[in-house]
């Protein structure tokens, strides 16, 4: 067993709505990104971060998540490596794959928590508490 630890949270804005896609398993899956602000004394900025949520809590972000919301979200984080179609060249592209997400913002974003029971990147969906208020 390692002593690793692979955790990330952060609150942001999304930049566009959610996109839903189904795998070829029948598996639901959210993409989105938000942008996370950062400042120091000479300049601030956004970080934006790849988000990728699986299952019902996909579903969930998929129909209440609009662009411009802000949401807290935690998870781990995944490299991808790819090749680039058009260029051949080998590429790796970072995400977080969200566990919890939390609705902030005021009355259109409910501030609601929804979390996984189980991390299961590899496709699996995990189950989540089904005690969802909304």
């Amino acid at each position: 067993m390692s002593n690793d630890l692979n955790m990330w949270q952060g609150i942001g804005r999304l930049g566009k709505d959610p996109e839903l896609r189904i795998t070829a398993g029948g598996d639901t899956v959210a993409n989105f990104s938000i942008a996370c602000g950062w400042k120091t004394k000479e300049k601030e900025g956004a970080e934006w971060v790849s988000v990728t949520a699986f299952g019902k809590l996909g579903d969930i972000c998929a129909k209440y998540l609009v662009k411009g919301s802000q949401v807290y979200v935690s998870g781990s984080l995944r490299t991808d490596k790819y090749t680039d179609k058009t260029t051949g060249v080998e590429k790796f592209s970072t995400k977080v794959v969200a566990n919890t997400m939390q609705m902030l913002g005021g009355k259109q974003e409910s501030s609601n928590t929804l979390t996984k029971q189980q991390n299961t990147p590899e496709g699996g969906l995990g189950a989540l508490d089904d005690d969802i208020p909304f």
